[in-house]
């Protein structure tokens, strides 16, 4: 394949809405374990590091019991892998935008901290898996964001090349990835962080991908 560029794309909050889906989850474990349950808001900003941080920032008190933190992750992971695309759906335009990308010459990938499996499971399951080229997940290599190997070892695999590779996602834990990484960074708005979009650094700020190609078309 001739690439013309390459796009790395976090998953969750990036291109597709999870936080229904992350939501009951989190409520699900909370409520079995005695916690208190979380709104969506508030979900939002926990997510985005995987399942044990995201309960661990939830609760007041931090739980050291290695035992209970492994049953409350496993118990997370097991509701969510079951009930994974329930409310989960592809976030605004991006369909429409991976198949103009396709049609580009543009490789695709995603790099997400989501266990891989839990990330292609959603992308089948969404009908947007056969967009990308390649699924990092947590799990994938023996590191993953916001070491910058997360996404330099996928565009290697790929066969891109950095010097024509934009990464874009949700949190500034994507925004340090791409910065460690030295690509340029597309942030997309009301992410899966408490930081502000003023407080994570970015090239282009978007809302949703209609129109996105023009910002794309930039950098071509």
């Amino acid at each position: 394949m001739n690439q013309n560029y390459t796009i790395l794309f976090d998953l969750d909050g990036t291109i597709v809405n999870t936080a229904p889906d992350l939501m009951a989850a989190h409520n699900h474990v909370m409520k079995k374990y005695g916690h208190a349950e979380k709104k969506m808001e508030e979900v939002k900003s926990l997510a985005g590091r995987g399942a044990w941080l995201m309960m661990q920032r939830s609760l007041k008190q931090e739980i050291k019991d290695e035992k209970i933190k492994k049953e409350m992750t496993r118990e997370f992971i097991d509701y969510y892998s079951k009930n994974i695309d329930r409310n989960s759906v592809p976030i605004k335009g991006s369909i429409d935008f991976f198949k103009w990308a396709r049609n580009k010459n543009i490789s695709m990938a995603v790099c997400t901290n989501k266990q891989e499996k839990l990330a292609i499971d959603l992308l089948k399951k969404l009908d947007i898996f056969q967009y990308f080229e390649y699924v990092a997940g947590s799990d994938t290599f023996s590191f993953n964001k916001p070491d910058p190997r997360h996404l330099t070892d996928v565009v290697e695999i790929i066969g891109g090349d950095l010097k024509k590779t934009i990464m874009v996602g949700d949190s500034e834990v994507d925004a340090m990835s791409a910065n460690n990484a030295k690509l340029p960074f597309i942030l997309v708005k009301d992410g899966y962080t408490e930081k502000t979009e003023n407080e994570i650094k970015h090239d282009e700020l978007i809302s949703d991908f209609i129109g996105f190609e023009k910002i794309i078309e930039k950098y071509l």
